[in-house]
């Protein structure tokens, strides 16, 4: 049992590392909203890419406004997913081991 113990606690954090960089991913596109990017760079694309699939939906379910509150509502989101799912995702691992 101690090794679907030790999956459980590799998965996770496999897990808490992707919703890490997403975290750092949508804060670095929410900074450079500020000072206008250019659409054709690179790296703006790329962020834009990979953050789009996330701010979508989030995007659609709020109200319009005079300011996007979908990186905030998406950082709330994964907040609560490290500490709610990742905790008890450990702690199901280790009283596995």
């Amino acid at each position: 049992m101690f090794i679907f113990g030790n999956f459980i606690i590799a998965l996770t954090r496999i897990l808490d590392i992707i919703l890490m960089m997403m975290y750092w991913l949508i804060l670095v596109r929410a900074l450079i909203s500020w000072v206008n990017p250019d659409p054709f760079n690179p790296i703006v694309q790329f962020l834009y890419q990979v953050t789009e699939p996330i701010l979508a939906p989030v995007r659609r379910l709020l109200p319009m406004m005079a300011f996007d509150l979908s990186p905030l509502i998406v950082f709330f989101a994964i907040m609560f997913l490290q500490k709610f799912l990742i905790e008890s995702l450990l702690e199901i691992g280790y009283r596995m081991r």
